[in-house]
């Protein structure tokens, strides 16, 4: 069998032009992927001579060696120069030399500390306290034996301070007074009674005492959602009541809205 001829060849139906796209890699490691991004970001971002200096740098010149004594400091010059011709101090004094005798000072220093002593104010002893036997001396000043404080002229008298706060306390209680008084008027509260007062207080304590003895009874392992969600319950409760007792224990006079 004879071979097909060229002109009749199934590749002539293909473009010249046409190239065979390229194959994608089977496996692409983790720097091959960000390869390209990551030229791209040095590029980007990359400053020229920011941490190894300037780029050129003067080459020294084989003239400017280091040369001997050329970093030794140099001392500034004296002003004043040495003289011989100068005279010179007195010399020591031989030892066979002997001191002038019979100098003496005409002051009297006798008299002279007994006149400083008889003039001199005498001073005051140090107040102290001995508290033991043996003769521990402490300072009396600093003790607080002495009635130092109620001495002075601000002693006892109310600082400024205070009576501006009890003045705006005052007014601010009358301001009060004046809103009750006008809402009562108006009927939009009520004063609660003294009975009322007792007999909720008294209500009060009684269920409070009623749900802590509920509490007591829970079981001691508390070992499902429901035992949970009921204890949980039961604190809340009394935590309530002791908020409402602590309220009508403390203030004698309340006032409730009209509905």
């Amino acid at each position: 069998m004879e071979p097909p001829c060229s002109s009749e060849s199934i590749y002539n139906l293909i473009p010249s032009d046409w190239k065979e796209p390229p194959q994608p890699p089977r496996y692409v490691g983790m720097y091959q992927l960000f390869k390209a991004a990551v030229k791209e970001d040095m590029q980007k971002f990359k400053t020229a001579v920011k941490t190894m200096g300037p780029a050129k740098l003067e080459i020294p010149s084989p003239k400017d060696f280091l040369k001997k004594h050329s970093k030794e400091k140099t001392l500034p010059p004296t002003e004043k120069k040495f003289d011989r011709s100068e005279p010179r101090k007195p010399p020591v004094p031989l030892r066979t030399d002997h001191p002038v005798m019979g100098i003496q000072c005409e002051k009297n220093f006798i008299n002279t500390n007994a006149a400083d002593v008889i003039m001199a104010v005498a001073k005051k002893p140090k107040p102290v306290y001995v508290d033991r036997r043996t003769g521990d001396k402490h300072d009396l000043e600093t003790s607080g034996l002495v009635p130092k404080y109620i001495n002075k002229k601000d002693y006892g008298v109310t600082p400024e301070y205070i009576c501006k706060r009890n003045k705006e306390a005052k007014k601010a209680q009358e301001e009060y007074d004046n809103y009750i008084q006008e809402n009562l008027r108006k009927g939009a509260i009520k004063r609660v009674s003294d009975e009322e007062r007792e007999a909720v207080l008294q209500g009060l304590k009684k269920k409070w005492e009623e749900v802590h003895k509920e509490f007591q009874s829970l079981s001691v392992f508390i070992d499902s959602i429901s035992k949970k969600i009921r204890k949980q319950k039961l604190e809340e409760e009394m935590k309530q009541l002791e908020h409402d007792i602590g309220v009508f224990e403390k203030h004698k006079i309340i006032y409730i809205a009209n509905k």
